[in-house]
């Protein structure tokens, strides 16, 4: 076995240096009274249950006619996409003159036990979508959907083609089953309904135990190695904990929408074969027939490149684009490079269209 040449004065000062940074991350983290994400100005038009529709008006001459409706995934809360002013795809959207609407799902508690997927996307985003329409004036809206949400959106526009003019998916799975889906080989031998008979509501925390659990090394050891590093100073600490802040509040699931998605869309995957059922309905992605914008992360490990590319096969839209960004599932909203492209890409190619 082969030794490892350490020079012991090289070891001790590397120790020397992060004992350092840790008492420096320690003051850091006295002066922060408060993690404050979600800093956009909205006004409330309408509320259901737990739902929330939020209304952002766009900076200076309006882009577009059509109002843009945001369906952001129940797994986590939406800010992801407001999560700080130099770090917010929101506010890029809102500066380059686009309204914007946002679904709000909220917590569900033990009363949204038996919500399904019914309630979900033919109730509640319906009842969303009706309501951007008549708040803005129009009979069709543009139409969002991130992650789970954009699972949603397809669902949804496939369903009712007629209220969406223009449909944007982003980090969308839409093949659950690709060999380099991390989720689908988790997902497969979960028992959906021994889980939900015995939690009712899955756990959120529960969920982002699994999440963490697909990249150990780098969500768990790298990251908390790199934390000094992170809390050096209070505008880096605050960026890393807004981050944190986000991926640790994690809504419970609604046991009955739980038990539908992952059984349906990941376990079985209905949704690429035409047979995903919807409360009375049946979802076939070739109704999408409306443009389609793809926006997808090269390095995504949660939904991978060829889960969300799919969905070319299986709509019928003859005017279907992709866009590709060099960056992981939550940098295509966050990272740098993602703020300068994807919001100036979204407002281009709706206004094409409008």
């Amino acid at each position: 076995m082969s030794q490892l040449d350490l020079d012991p004065v090289t070891v001790a000062q590397e120790l020397y240096d992060f004992n350092n940074k840790l008492l420096k991350s320690y003051s850091t983290l006295l002066q922060i009274q408060e993690v404050d994400v979600d800093q956009t100005p909205f006004a409330t038009i309408y509320q259901q249950d737990k739902l929330t529709l939020r209304y952002y008006k766009g900076s200076g001459k309006k882009a577009c006619k059509t109002p843009l409706l945001i369906c952001y995934a129940l797994v986590n809360r939406p800010y992801m996409i407001d999560l700080e002013p130099k770090r917010s795809m929101l506010q890029r959207l809102l500066e380059l003159g686009l309204d914007v609407y946002l679904i709000d799902w909220g917590y569900p508690d033990a009363a949204d036990r038996y919500l399904d997927l019914d309630d979900y996307i033919n109730e509640y985003l319906n009842n969303a979508v009706d309501q951007v329409c008549t708040h803005a004036g129009t009979d069709k809206i543009n139409l969002l959907g991130i992650c789970q949400g954009g699972t949603f959106s397809l669902c949804y526009a496939a369903l009712n083609p007629e209220k969406i003019k223009n449909l944007i998916t982003m980090v969308t799975p839409v093949d659950f089953q690709t060999d380099d889906n991390l989720l689908y080989h988790l997902a497969k031998y979960v028992d959906a309904d021994l889980a939900v008979d015995t939690y009712g509501n899955i756990p959120g925390s529960m969920l982002n135990d699994s999440y963490n659990s697909l990249m150990p090394m780098r969500l768990g050891v790298q990251k908390n190695l790199g934390m000094p590093n992170q809390l050096e100073n209070e505008v880096s600490a605050l960026s890393f904990l807004r981050m944190e802040k986000w991926i640790y509040d994690s809504p419970d699931q609604a046991g009955e929408a739980f038990r539908q998605f992952i059984t349906q869309f990941f376990q079985q995957n209905r949704l690429i074969q035409g047979t995903a059922e919807i409360g009375p309905h049946t979802v076939n992605l070739k109704n999408l027939t409306q443009p389609v914008l793809n926006i997808y992360g090269s390095f995504d490990h949660l939904v991978p490149p060829r889960a969300s590319t799919a969905l070319k096969q299986h709509c019928s839209s003859t005017d279907y684009q992709e866009m590709e960004i060099k960056a992981g599932h939550i940098g295509v909203f966050v990272s740098s490079k993602a703020q300068k492209q994807v919001a100036p890409a979204i407002r281009d190619w709706l206004i094409a269209r409008d």
